[in-house]
């Protein structure tokens, strides 16, 4: 996959947090926000499959041991 530049806006005071941040983690600031950012949308996706489930369940409420689950789908 190739890589592409995106560029934002930050204040000066805001950049400086974030580059000094990234160093305190001897990383390059382009990957500690790519990772930030990757993982933000990841929480955010997990997030939103738990209200999901969470809502089935609050439909439906009834559980099943591990050991039943494991016999039906292992």
């Amino acid at each position: 996959m190739a890589s592409v530049t995106m560029t934002i806006r930050l204040e000066s005071e805001e950049k400086n947090l974030i580059a000094d941040y990234a160093a305190a983690f001897n990383t390059s600031v382009s990957e500690f926000m790519r990772r930030a950012a990757l993982e933000r949308i990841e929480d955010e996706l997990d997030l939103k499959a738990w209200h999901q489930a969470k809502a089935e369940f609050d439909a439906d409420p009834v559980s099943y041991p591990a050991d039943e689950i494991a016999k039906k789908y292992l």
